[in-house]
């Protein structure tokens, strides 16, 4: 068992020295640091317990509202999103280089998100059904652990048709520039308009495309040097950014939080609206700032080997973040070894330390079984040739985001519980990565 381990740390040391001068490496540990932020702020925000043999379950902005405005700098997914931005560009501009067509650059880019992802599903599909059917569990308690170790699925919905659209976004923004992402926050607000102004409530759904391709078009101004080429703008967006979200939160009934909450009556993530849209801006602005000192910081071996080992496992350590929740909850609370006590009280917050280490060790054996399908390898081969291709390679990455979307909001199957969306879901994840030809056990290409 502990062989491979050397074979990793020498994998990784080999990575960190080969990489270029000319790489970004502030990009790489905002990734890394974003998606460490979005897992510690799921473990501290859920307040689990257990009672007359059921689990329980609420989230601390709920039931503190006043901790809602942390989610100003905590919720920090539109930066992934903006890193995402920088990254496939700097991607699509090198493949069009080397002559690589579309449909072999799309169909690399989404095998890189669904390989981890389809073992995922593959474990939450058959370990509930086989504990429901062998009495382990009760369908009750499958269905609501389903639903808590599906909700990072949604990122990967959302993520993946930003990569699609992605090409033709970047050749909008070759030829318009700023102009580009103006336009889309121009769309993201006459959206809001409709949805809130005259209460047409189902084109909200717009601005998944119009707020998630702006804060995009963000990476890819930040990978031109736009938004460093003068000293103010960094500083005018993080401020700017804040003044924005300031004046929708107090004059026009935008929720503060910057993340569904269940009780709420309205959203600013589910669909996005032009406040995320401004989060993501004031957040960009303020990781410019940083950007000069950072990247001196990441020129030492042992910073930038940290960097490069996190990468390594980071879509692993999201899309198993929830199932640790889940595991840690079974293993403390029914047995008792983590008191119950009063939420918020002095002697809960106490116990939010162990918890979150609790969390920490249960996610360890997922990051250890599932790491391997983010290592890189062999090329695959190439797609059919002509639109076909395209088309193919499009409509499997299509299939598979939808899939994972429907997952996220239904949850996993479970037997006598849940309809049969759940295995809608799961099948269209599987022609998915039938569709884009993903191999689950062969690794892929960096």
């Amino acid at each position: 068992m502990q062989a491979p381990a050397p074979r990793s740390r020498s994998r990784a040391r080999d990575l960190a020295a080969a990489t270029p001068d000319t790489r970004n490496r502030y990009i790489d540990l905002l990734r890394a640091v974003s998606i460490v932020v979005v897992v510690l702020g799921h473990w501290l925000m859920a307040v689990l317990g257990f009672s007359d043999g059921k689990f329980t379950g609420s989230n601390l902005l709920e039931l503190d509202p006043s901790f809602q405005i942390l989610t100003w700098a905590f919720q920090v997914m539109p930066l992934f999103f903006i890193v995402g931005g920088f990254t496939n560009a700097t991607s699509w501009a090198s493949a069009t280089q080397r002559g690589l067509g579309y449909a072999d650059w799309l169909r690399a880019r989404s095998t890189r998100l669904i390989r981890p992802a389809l073992w995922f599903v593959a474990f939450w599909t058959i370990f509930p059904v086989l504990a429901v059917i062998l009495g382990l569990l009760s369908s009750g308690v499958a269905r609501v652990g389903g639903e808590e170790v599906a909700l990072p699925l949604w990122f990967m919905a959302v993520y993946m048709l930003t990569i699609v659209a992605l090409p033709p976004l970047y050749q909008a923004h070759r030829r318009f520039g700023a102009r580009t992402f103006l336009g889309l926050a121009i769309g993201a607000f006459a959206i809001d308009n409709l949805r809130y102004g005259l209460g047409a409530g189902i084109v909200g759904a717009a601005n998944f495309v119009f707020v998630w391709l702006a804060i995009v078009e963000l990476g890819f101004l930040w990978r031109d040097g736009v938004l460093r080429s003068r000293p103010w703008i960094p500083w005018g967006m993080a401020g700017g950014g804040l003044a924005v979200l300031a004046v929708l939160t107090l004059f026009f009934d935008y929720p503060i939080s910057m993340i569904d909450l269940t009780h709420a009556p309205r959203s600013n993530a589910q669909p996005p609206t032009l406040a995320l849209l401004a989060l993501g801006v004031w957040q960009c602005g303020a990781t410019l700032i940083f950007e000069d000192r950072a990247e001196r910081w990441l020129r030492r071996s042992r910073a930038w080997l940290v960097v490069v080992v996190a990468n390594s496992m980071v879509m692993t350590f999201y899309l198993w973040n929830m199932s640790a929740v889940v595991l840690a909850a079974v293993l403390l609370l029914p047995t008792g070894i983590m008191p119950a006590s009063e939420p918020l009280g002095a002697a809960w917050w106490w116990l939010r330390i162990a918890w979150v280490a609790a969390c920490a060790i249960c996610i360890a054996p997922f990051l250890f079984a599932f790491r391997w399908a983010e290592r890189p390898a062999a090329p695959p081969p190439p797609s059919r040739p002509g639109w076909r291709g395209i088309a193919v390679v499009g409509a499997g990455t299509a299939a598979a985001a939808a899939g994972f979307g429907l997952l996220a909001v239904q949850a996993f199957p479970v037997p006598g519980e849940g309809g049969f969306l759940p295995w809608i879901g799961v099948a269209l994840v599987a022609i998915g990565a039938v569709l884009v030809r993903v191999d689950p056990l062969v690794t892929i290409q960096d």
